[in-house]
């Protein structure tokens, strides 16, 4: 693990794991995630492309943001390139799960020459209503579970039905990729504190939930590939379609027995991966 000091002082961590030739992947995860959730991903990859995987402000081993204002794309983004900066990376693909995929789409919009291709993980440019509520049911809000088995679970009750097909281990992993054991049980492993940006920015989007597709549209020059668990609940496979629709060049596939989000260690998740980046010309 290592760290890079923002431009407002805080220390980001990341892991920076070498492979192949071609453009890096930057992995960025979902709104309370951290690197961790590419692990699986990071041993499949190993041999075929440099991995560097960032902890976004307020997530995993990174600080937490005094002012939660912060954890915002804009912000989370500009964190993004400057770890490229930091690491001399000139373009990279980037790999975005979920509000990573914002991420990659606010980089195209920014910064399109820094980018050698996208990989957006269960995320476009409707968010459906379901799967936010489900999200602000349990975001920031301290875990009742006090031992990771508990806490396994209470992940398998609540997603269970979206991810067909896993083994104890899979609960377990994921467990512990969203807790961290303390002398009182478990805590969450970002800052509480996104739960308040959250809110305050669906409150800002309105009921519609904001409209993301002049955002998402900066892809069209990008070579993109687009992943949706059969069993999404954020990204349904009719947005997918209009995707490909307003997208001519985007490249799509479904991993089956996945929700929100697939772990991209999926036999499907991995064979459309590697075939997409054996066409980038990079």
């Amino acid at each position: 693990m290592k760290r890079f000091r923002t431009a407002d002082g805080l220390q980001l961590a990341y892991r920076d794991e070498p492979g192949g030739p071609g453009a890096p992947l930057l992995c960025l995860a979902g709104l309370t995630r951290s690197g961790r959730d590419f692990d699986h991903f990071a041993t499949a990859m190993k041999a075929r492309r440099r991995l560097i995987r960032l902890d976004c402000r307020g997530r995993g081993a990174s600080d937490f943001d005094p002012d939660f204002s912060h954890y915002n794309a804009m912000v989370e983004a500009g964190d993004a390139l400057a770890l490229l900066d930091h690491l001399d990376v000139e373009r990279a693909v980037v790999v975005g799960s979920s509000r990573g995929g914002i991420l990659a789409a606010m980089i195209a919009t920014t910064r399109p020459e820094r980018l050698a291709g996208i990989v957006l993980n269960d995320v476009g440019p409707v968010i459906e209503a379901d799967g936010i509520a489900k999200i602000i049911g349990y975001l920031g809000i301290p875990p009742e579970a006090k031992t990771m088995t508990e806490a396994a679970a209470g992940l398998k009750a609540l997603f269970g039905a979206a991810f067909t097909d896993v083994d104890a281990g899979f609960w377990s992993d994921w467990a512990e990729r969203s807790y961290v054991v303390t002398a009182e049980g478990l805590t969450l492993a970002y800052d509480p504190k996104l739960r308040d940006a959250t809110l305050a920015q669906v409150a800002a989007a309105g009921p519609e939930g904001g409209d993301l597709w002049p955002l998402f549209a900066a892809l069209k020059p990008i070579p993109t590939l687009a992943l949706r668990g059969a069993n999404s609940d954020l990204l349904s496979a009719a947005t997918l379609v209009e995707m490909a629709a307003q997208i001519p060049a985007l490249i799509t596939a479904e991993i089956p027995g996945r929700g929100h989000i697939p772990r991209l260690d999926e036999p499907a998740a991995l064979e459309a991966i590697n075939g997409f980046l054996d066409g980038l010309d990079d």
